[in-house]
C-alpha cells in the first residue's frame, strides 16, 4: 500500500516538474510572440474603436465643419482668411476622448482575446482556437489634436480637410504580466472645397 502510494506521488511530482518545465520555456521562448500580438490585436481593435467613435458623431451631426473653420472675405466676397473656433475644437475633443476610453475599458477579452491557433500555426489557424485572455487594465493617457490640410481639387478649387490624431496610452494585462503601448489613429474629420476665382489660364507643370 505504502509502495503504491509511493509510486502515485512520484508520478505526480513528475507531471508538476513536467508542467513547470513547460511554463518557464513558453514564458522564456513565446511570451514574447504573445506580448507582440496581443498589442497588435489590441491596436487593431481600438483603431477601430476610435474611428467608429468618430463616425458616430459625424452621423449624429456633432461634428461639422462650418463649426469648426469659418472663412472671412473681402467686399468682393473673396476668401481671405480661415479661422479655427477653438472652443468648438475643445468641446469636439473632450467629447470624442471621453467616448474613445469608456468604449476600449468596456472591451473584454471575447473582444481583443488572442486565439491560440495565432500563436501556433498562425499560417493554418490563424484566428481559432481557445483564446489566450487579454484585459485592458487602464488607459493612462489619452489626446487628441485637430489638424489642417490643404490640397489641390481642380482649377483654382483647394480641398480643405480637418483631420483629428488621437494617441491613447494603455496597459494590458497577458498570462499575468502587464505591458503597456500607445495606440494613435489618423481620421479624416471634416471637409470642403473652397472654389476661388477661375484664372484665364491654367498651367501645370512637372514636379
Amino acid at each position: 500500500m505504502r509502495r503504491g502510494m509511493r509510486k502515485f506521488w512520484c508520478r505526480v511530482l513528475v507531471l508538476l516538474c513536467a508542467a513547470l518545465a513547460l511554463y518557464v520555456l513558453f514564458r522564456s521562448k513565446l511570451y514574447p510572440v504573445v506580448e507582440s500580438l496581443a498589442e497588435t490585436q489590441v491596436k487593431n481593435v481600438t483603431s477601430d474603436l476610435i474611428n467608429d467613435a468618430i463616425d458616430e458623431q459625424i452621423a449624429r451631426g456633432d461634428i461639422q465643419y462650418d463649426r469648426i473653420v469659418y472663412f472671412e472675405k473681402d467686399l468682393n466676397g473673396r476668401i481671405t482668411a480661415l479661422k479655427t473656433n477653438m472652443g468648438e475644437v475643445n468641446r469636439l475633443k473632450t467629447q470624442t476622448l471621453n467616448i474613445i476610453n469608456d468604449e476600449i475599458l468596456a472591451l473584454d477579452a471575447s473582444d481583443i482575446g488572442l486565439p491560440m491557433g495565432s500563436l501556433i500555426l498562425p499560417e493554418l489557424f490563424s484566428g481559432k482556437g481557445p483564446a489566450i485572455p487579454v484585459r485592458i487594465l487602464s488607459i493612462r493617457n489619452s489626446d487628441a489634436s485637430f489638424n489642417s490640410g490643404f490640397s489641390e481639387a481642380g482649377i483654382n478649387q483647394t480641398l480643405h480637410q480637418l483631420s483629428m490624431d488621437v494617441s491613447v496610452d494603455v496597459t494590458v494585462l497577458v498570462l499575468g504580466s502587464t505591458v503597456s503601448f500607445t495606440v494613435n489613429s489618423h481620421v479624416v474629420v471634416a471637409e470642403t472645397i473652397i472654389v476661388g476665382e477661375v484664372p484665364n489660364t491654367f498651367l501645370q507643370t512637372g514636379g
